[in-house]
């Protein structure tokens, strides 16, 4: 069995505007306190990337842009150390959008408990497909 790779590159962030629209018009979500997310699972894969995410932080709820960047340092890590899970679906791409709805910065463990069960979800959804 091959050890996962910790790794988060570049190429796994969602910036293309056009992919940030379809994913919110035809994504489906799942909130795990503190972690809002909007998911969609894509047909066609050019990169052979499992997955591309976007992070957002309320500037309502964090007015100091070094806790709004604190916490997305946070869900990227924990997301970089659980990210394994989803190699499970190597057919499909997926576009993740994770959003903090937390009215404080929470500690790094509790983030990335609920970045685990989100994790979990995601690949039972898949399951159904």
């Amino acid at each position: 069995m091959d050890k996962p790779k910790y790794t988060f590159k570049n190429s796994e962030r969602m910036v293309l505007k056009k992919a940030i629209e379809n994913l919110y018009q035809n994504g489906e979500s799942v909130f795990v306190y503190p972690l809002k997310v909007k998911y969609l699972f894509d047909e066609n894969n050019p990169e052979n990337i499992y997955a591309k995410i976007l992070i957002s932080v309320p500037k309502k709820n964090f007015k100091k842009a070094v806790h709004r960047n604190r916490i997305k340092r946070l869900i990227r890590e924990a997301y970089r150390l659980n990210k394994h899970n989803l190699t499970l679906f190597k057919d499909k791409h997926l576009n993740i959008h994770f959003h903090y709805v937390g009215k404080t910065i929470l500690p790094f463990e509790q983030i990335q408990e609920s970045m685990k069960k989100i994790l979990i979800q995601l690949s039972q959804a898949h399951t159904k497909i």
